[in-house]
């Protein structure tokens, strides 16, 4: 599946050459580039002209920072027409030029077009050196200086003291659909470095501005020229490839490699960019960031991420081509609806990295494409871990895992990148290794393969607005599906009606859970009774409130029930110390701990059991046993035991 830029030969608009105009003769002056503007369609950027100049006989290459003789044919084309960007391509490289690039190359154009009636000198001086040429005019009087400053040729250059600094390309292969700029940003100081294992390098960077820059270097950037050319070629062997297959990358690089290629790196950035999601794969790939976004129009925004909390800029770059190429793909690997009609998407992609959500709009819905990517986390969460990163203390876990273990309904709850998905997915390991789970979701997110590869049963049913079930005939065919566990993901509307008809029903006795937003209990029941619907009645259903805010649990709270309207009571609550128990536990007042009791077992009992279960999770944090496999065989057994036969790994542990 191709996920690359499609060629400029196949872009639809005017083509006409612009050699044939009589004051570009390429030959004369050492560059033989050869310009021509196009109007690129089904891109979603209405209006959006292209430079395109083809380098690949132009011993410059198209570099405009180091070759005069193509700064000066480039601006000469410029001088005809303006143009939203400019992209030069060189045996298999492409290099981009926008934003401020862009518009000084326009501005020199209109300076080089309105000077010439008043000095050929200098028209002729500003396609080679613009900077050295708008410094000249701005210290004249007269039609120089008030031309540079009406072109804007003067502002746009201001400070720089060489092409370098202002002619900053974004390049990349051609196969890719993202462009990466190689040098930083001007005057920026280095603050971190470090490597991703898809050998990828990040550089971070402060400036003056607001945010830090996250510097991406891929593999690609160091392939020389002559493996670049190599790579393109291997691209056209590759879709001409009548077998196709995971190796199909692979044949097409060694067809045309020679013997000193680095033809590793050649497999890998040619699947990565024909086969994955291209440079993205770095970014997903890389533990400290969490999110991506490219917001609309991508023609004017890098792509941002955020890296250990922290919002920064990048040097990569989707153009508008790319983007709809992106957005191409997202609608045949979700199988949903992406157009004018609808202007929105929530689907999951399997990056090289693993799991990643993406939400993206489209006109009109916004200004155009854009996208947001949020990573997987390729390891399972269990409370244990949970506990290791303090999200949670050893005995609010222990409440958890006992009360999941024994059917409790409760709901997840807190502001978007809380947590609750995460937290979520952790409570699923707390289940008997012999319940059946049903995970309902519209976006697949909670650990089922790592579920099921444990040894549970498991059974995922996917809800949407397409061929799949409602979330209500989703929960109904659950009930159908036999006894076992319900677990709603995102209950943001028809999902609530669903998640309490499981909770009044019962779900045959087992535990019935999803996630919410709301940011207190109290917040949590306005949105489930008024704004979502559910009666007053059946909201009293739910047993326990979990409460997260930035990946720490804030408040558990049990549901109260009296005549018919519920109120809330706080069982543990976030101090300085971490989240404490209230004492409502221990003084015997709890209902939940009341309600988890079995036949002929004591209150005492139940509370002595979750401290037990929290001091073994707490123990399994202290000495590194966090993962699922460090607890549970493939046949679902616990690998420990305690002397009377009792399970102590604190994922379903079994005491009753």
């Amino acid at each position: 599946m191709s996920f690359d830029l499609p060629s400029l030969s196949r872009l639809e608009g005017d083509d006409a050459p612009l050699r044939s105009l009589p004051w570009i003769d390429g030959d004369e002056d050492g560059c033989r580039c050869d310009p021509s503007f196009r109007e690129p369609a089904g891109t979603g950027v209405d209006d959006r002209v292209v430079l395109a100049v083809d380098a690949d006989d132009c011993p410059g290459r198209g570099d405009l920072a180091a070759s005069p003789a193509c700064l000066a044919t480039v601006i000469e084309a410029l001088t005809e027409r303006d143009a939203d960007v400019v992209r030069t391509r060189h045996a298999g490289r492409e290099r981009t030029y926008a934003g401020r690039a862009a518009a000084c190359l326009i501005a020199a154009g209109r300076f080089r077009e309105r000077i010439e009636f008043h000095e050929t000198r200098l028209a002729e001086h500003v396609t080679r050196e613009p900077i050295a040429a708008a410094r000249e005019a701005s210290g004249r009087e007269g039609p120089p200086k008030r031309i540079a400053a009406e072109t804007g040729l003067a502002e746009i250059v201001a400070g720089s003291e060489e092409a370098g600094d202002v002619l900053r390309a974004h390049a990349g292969p051609t196969v890719a659909a993202t462009r990466v700029a190689s040098a930083p940003p001007p005057d920026a100081a280095l603050v971190d470095r470090w490597k991703i294992e898809t050998g990828a390098t990040v550089r971070l960077y402060e400036g003056a501005g607001a945010l830090r820059t996250y510097h991406l270097t891929p593999p690609s950037t160091r392939l020389d020229d002559e493996a670049v050319e190599r790579l393109a070629a291997a691209k056209d062997r590759l879709l001409d490839d009548p077998t196709g297959g995971d190796r199909a990358p692979g044949r097409a690089v060694r067809a045309v490699a020679a013997a000193d290629d680095p033809v590793s790196t050649l497999v890998d950035v040619l699947r990565r960019h024909t086969r994955g999601y291209g440079a993205f794969e770095h970014v997903f790939a890389d533990d400290r960031v969490s999110d991506a976004t490219l917001s609309a129009p991508v023609a004017e925004n890098p792509l941002r991420v955020v890296v250990d909390g922290e919002r920064c800029r990048t040097n990569v770059r989707l153009p508008p081509e790319g983007a709809a190429t992106l957005a191409s793909r997202l609608r045949r690997t979700s199988g949903r609806g992406f157009s004018r009609a609808s202007p929105t998407l929530d689907a999951t992609i399997e990056a090289e990295a693993g799991r990643v959500r993406v939400a993206a709009t489209a006109d009109p819905a916004s200004d155009g494409l854009s996208f947001t990517f949020r990573r997987g986390d390729p390891d399972a969460w269990t409370l244990a871990r949970l506990v290791d990163v303090e999200t949670i203390t050893p005995t609010a876990a222990g409440l958890l895992s006992v009360a999941v273990e024994r059917g409790v309904t409760a709901l997840v709850a807190g502001g978007r990148g809380a947590g609750k998905t995460t937290a979520l997915g952790s409570l699923l390991w707390e289940l008997p290794a012999e319940t059946r789970s049903i995970l309902i979701e519209d976006t697949p997110e909670l650990p089922a393969e790592a579920v099921t590869a444990a040894g549970r049963d498991t059974q995922r049913l996917r809800v949407g607005d397409g061929a799949e079930p409602s979330p209500s005939e989703a929960v109904r065919t659950a009930l159908r599906l036999g006894g076992g566990a319900i677990v709603v993901g995102e209950v943001r509307g028809e999902e609530a009606a669903a998640l309490y008809e499981a909770m009044r029903v019962g779900a045959a006795g087992e535990a019935v859970l999803g996630t919410i937003h709301g940011e207190d209990p109290d917040a949590v029941r306005e949105r489930v009774v008024s704004d979502l619907g559910v009666s007053p009645s059946s909201f009293a259903a739910t047993d326990l409130i979990v409460v997260l805010d930035d990946h720490r649990v804030e408040t558990i709270a049990e549901v109260v029930s009296h005549d018919g309207r519920s109120s809330f009571e706080s069982l543990f609550e976030r101090t300085e110390r971490g989240v404490d128990p209230t004492g409502r536990i221990d003084r015997g007042e709890s209902r939940i701990v009341e309600s988890l009791a079995e036949a002929g077992e004591s209150y005492a009992a139940v509370r002595d059991a979750i401290d037990r279960r929290g001091e073994r999770i707490g123990e399994a944090a202290r000495v590194g046993r966090i993962a699922p496999e460090c607890y549970v065989d493939r046949d679902g057994d616990s690998q420990e035991r305690d002397g009377g036969g009792q399970r102590i790994n604190g994922f379903g542990g079994g005491e009753r």
